[in-house]
């Protein structure tokens, strides 16, 4: 939800499609499957130190969560800084310590770290002593080298993947691959 969700991407603004793209993800979700929703970038601040701590678990983790997944999105509004090294630290510190085994983070950022931190060092050091945890990495439309390679480290370093979505159709791919869900198919039939 930072202030750059607001910018287009082909006819509607990054922030609306990616809300298009995840209605129509949420609801292939398995109910089995304990999905939370953290978000960030979604308070602005009077100081830069407040709109860097602008991370939020909205939605628990919990079986059968799509649906208050959905709601929670459509609450909040483009408007902050983009604070993804303190956003993944919470995510870990606190999100996700009840449960046991592999757990996996999906990441979806439009832009690269700037609350002065470094994802990569972060997740560099987490792993020295961590080996559950997988983080996908989804960029979209970053044309920021920097950023991107930032980005890819986490996404390489965790075993993730690390997806560059440019447009709707490849922030829908790159979701569904994340989430090992099953691709729509569609063709078309010519009659000979």
């Amino acid at each position: 939800y930072s202030s750059s969700m607001d910018e287009y991407l082909e006819d509607s603004t990054k922030y609306e499609t990616m809300l298009k793209t995840m209605h129509r993800i949420l609801p292939k979700i398995s109910k089995d499957r304990e999905t939370g929703l953290r978000i960030y970038g979604h308070k602005g601040g009077f100081t830069a130190m407040n709109a860097c701590r602008a991370s939020s678990l909205v939605v628990p983790v919990m079986p059968a969560s799509s649906k208050r997944i959905e709601q929670e999105l459509s609450k909040y509004k483009p408007r902050g800084m983009t604070p993804i090294t303190y956003s993944l630290k919470q995510a870990v510190r606190h999100d996700l310590t009840s449960f046991d085994g592999n757990k996996r983070i999906i990441l979806l950022t439009d832009g690269g770290e700037n609350c002065d931190e470094s994802p990569c060092e972060y997740i560099i050091n987490l792993m020295k002593y961590r080996d559950d945890i997988k983080i996908d990495v989804i960029a979209l439309a970053i044309g920021d080298m920097d950023a991107n390679n930032q980005l890819k480290c986490v996404a390489l370093v965790t075993s993730g993947k690390f997806y560059n979505a440019n447009d709707a159709s490849d922030l829908k791919n790159s979701l569904q691959d994340s989430l090992n869900l099953q691709k729509e198919v569609s063709g078309v039939i010519i009659k000979q």
